[in-house]
């Protein structure tokens, strides 16, 4: 058997070669894997057998919301397995609550919000996108003005497609004057966007800094450097997981308000330790060096005549091609695996902790052949 799942493992690319260009996962962290082994069996779904787990799930809580300027009083959390299920979480209060059936959002928003639509029979309202890919505040305006059932508006702060950033202070003024539920997808930016402030990087507030932001979903397994899956929901009122509790009288709690029943402590541990042994520091040093290859990747591909499709907003690029499909797939002939963005017709390189400027130089050249056989450049 051993040597089986050996074998198997030898055809996965790895993080640690650097050749994984378009993931938006990172090598873990050894402190998260020394965690992860430590925790195997524990259940959080489950506290009473594992209350030492329960007192790692609060305390990572803890730590995000403050993060995240959360207020003192009412906010709370909850460890997710990851995007998807904390935002079918946080629109499923947002339904709860309201009443009401329909989300607005914007076109590039994450494909979990399809997978809700069709769970919940919700209407998605797609919001198109403006020249910087961000929503397009003034239809969304509209949107709002002739429409009377929105359930949640949807801000993204890091898309997939491109890392931008919606402009969330209009969001969160706009839905609070018209008291609507306003969530935020910052499962990849979670990890960057505070410490690009802190590097005085000109990307605009997306946390419960701004009084109409009512919930945030964050990925600890992306740009917090900690194994697959992690992810966590934080909202503004407490209360509202009483909206969605259900009883759980087969386990030690009363009731749930997770969508998983069983939930693996040991990426919560996982997690924790990596948010420890890295400290707000040690986040911005990685966000800094991210940043800084990022920069330099995008320098290496105007070198070579290819265009972005905009200004990197954080450590993802999105280089334009005629035929994108084929660029992907010349490229991974040659070992590299990079993203493809069939809405926009590009590829896009996230350029994670694993990925340095010699990796970039290694890259280059590839595809620099790539272009040349496919007449791109």
């Amino acid at each position: 058997i051993r040597k089986e799942l050996i074998k198997l493992r030898k055809k996965d690319f790895t993080f640690e070669s650097g050749r994984i260009l378009g993931s938006m996962c990172t090598q873990p962290n050894s402190m998260a894997k020394e965690a992860y082994n430590l925790f195997l069996e524990t259940n959080l779904g489950d506290p009473d057998l594992f209350p030492g787990t329960k007192k790692i799930e609060s305390k990572i809580v803890e730590m995000l919301l403050n993060l995240m300027h959360a207020p003192k009083k009412n906010a709370s959390g909850l460890i997710m397995s990851g995007g998807t299920e904390g935002n079918i979480t946080a629109i499923r209060i947002a339904r709860d609550i309201s009443s009401k059936n329909e989300i607005l959002l914007s076109e590039n928003a994450h494909f979990s919000f399809q997978k809700i639509a069709s769970l919940m029979n919700m209407k998605l309202i797609p919001i198109q996108l403006n020249k910087q890919y961000c929503i397009d505040m003034q239809k969304l305006k509209k949107h709002l003005i002739k429409n009377n059932n929105v359930a949640a508006v949807v801000g993204v702060a890091g898309s997939t497609e491109l890392g931008t950033i919606d402009d969330i202070p209009a969001l969160s003024e706009m839905c609070e004057d018209e008291h609507i539920f306003l969530h935020i997808d910052a499962a990849f930016g979670g990890f960057v966007i505070p410490f690009l402030k802190k590097l005085k990087f000109d990307v605009p507030d997306f946390d419960f800094k701004l009084d109409g932001v009512d919930s945030i979903e964050i990925d600890a397994h992306k740009m917090g450097c900690s194994v697959i899956p992690m992810g966590t929901l934080l909202i503004r009122n407490k209360h509202w997981l009483e909206e969605i509790n259900v009883e759980s009288p087969c386990v030690s709690t009363e009731k749930q308000a997770s969508i998983l029943g069983t939930r693996p402590g040991a990426a919560v541990a996982a997690a924790y330790a990596v948010m420890n042994y890295l400290g707000k520091d040690g986040y911005k040093e990685i966000v800094k060096n991210c940043m800084d290859t990022t920069r330099y990747a995008a320098q290496r591909i105007k070198e070579i005549n290819l265009e972005l499709v905009t200004e990197p907003t954080m450590n993802v690029l999105g280089v334009k091609f005629r035929n994108a499909s084929e660029v992907v797939r010349e490229l991974s002939e040659r070992g590299w695996k990079v993203g493809k963005m069939r809405r926009i017709g590009c590829i896009r390189l996230v350029l994670m902790p694993h990925v340095t400027k010699n990796i970039i130089d290694q890259f280059i050249p590839d595809l620099r052949k790539v272009c040349k056989k496919l007449e791109e450049i």
